[in-house]
């Protein structure tokens, strides 16, 4: 007689990106899933050491073309977990920073499913680390602030001017597709010269991090894929990136010819 299984769900953080950074618990519970529940920027390589005969569901988001909605993602989750047994939601980075991960929690209990929760390496550290850009600096910067570029109605969260006025470094999470206005409301409180870096696919191979300064951030512009998810960091600790001088002078001598 086949055994009933146990019905719960974990929402399991994957990490920033590479498959080899999420955590070693989080990598045991995945492997014990009877069905994943995938997000957009989960990357293919981390499925793949998923067993095959596993069912995997893409719920992503990204650029507004949505393939699920939160709702829809909810009841899925109640579904699939009478109906397998394990869900296993895989979330990009950490599920409580911008993950709407309580929401799911709060749904998911109340039809009495268990749910555990596995922290993930948020994209909001790791991605500016691996450029080897710090956070907090000695002298330069004593905190960060890490926000979402808009609210739900498009305009932007007061954060992020209060951010602005400070001296923080400051993390801007989805606001790749907004990177103009972003500028332009920042540098009503910082000067010109203020640093600027946008990351993408950070820390896979195709990572690429593009860095100039807010007067002259039309420079990168350019090159920026603004179907690609990103994340935006303005702050005096950019200038700890070991191309930010050389591309000064190399913007300093075009401005000159």
């Amino acid at each position: 007689m086949k055994l009933k299984k146990e019905i719960k769900v974990s929402l399991v953080g994957a990490g920033p990106g590479s498959e080899d950074l999420i955590t070693v618990r989080g990598m045991r519970v995945l492997q014990s899933a009877d069905v994943v529940l995938y997000d957009a920027l989960v990357s293919g390589g981390l499925l793949s050491l998923i067993d095959s005969e596993i069912p995997k569901i893409y719920v992503g988001k990204r650029c507004g073309q949505h393939s699920y909605t939160q709702d829809d993602i909810n009841t899925l989750m109640v579904e699939s977990a009478f109906e397998y047994g394990h869900v296993v939601r895989l979330k990009g980075g950490d599920p409580f920073v911008f993950g709407r991960a309580l929401e799911e929690i709060e749904y998911v209990e109340s039809f009495g499913i268990p749910v555990s929760v596995v922290p993930g390496v948020s994209s909001a550290l790791a991605v500016p680390g691996s450029q080897g850009v710090p956070m907090t600096l000695r002298g330069v910067s004593s905190s960060f602030w890490v926000m979402t570029a808009t609210k739900r109605d498009g305009s932007f969260t007061e954060d992020l001017e209060f951010a602005a006025r400070s001296s923080s470094t400051m993390v801007i999470l989805m606001g790749i597709r907004k990177l103009s206005e972003i500028v332009v409301e920042v540098s009503k409180y910082r000067g010109s010269s203020t640093p600027i870096a946008v990351i993408q696919n950070g820390t896979k191979a195709n990572e690429s991090c593009e860095i100039s300064s807010l007067g002259n951030v039309n420079s990168i512009i350019g090159a920026i894929d603004v179907t690609q998810p990103g994340i935006i960091v303005i702050g005096e600790v950019i200038a700890k990136h070991p191309t930010f001088f050389e591309e000064e002078v190399q913007r300093v001598l075009h401005s000159k010819m």
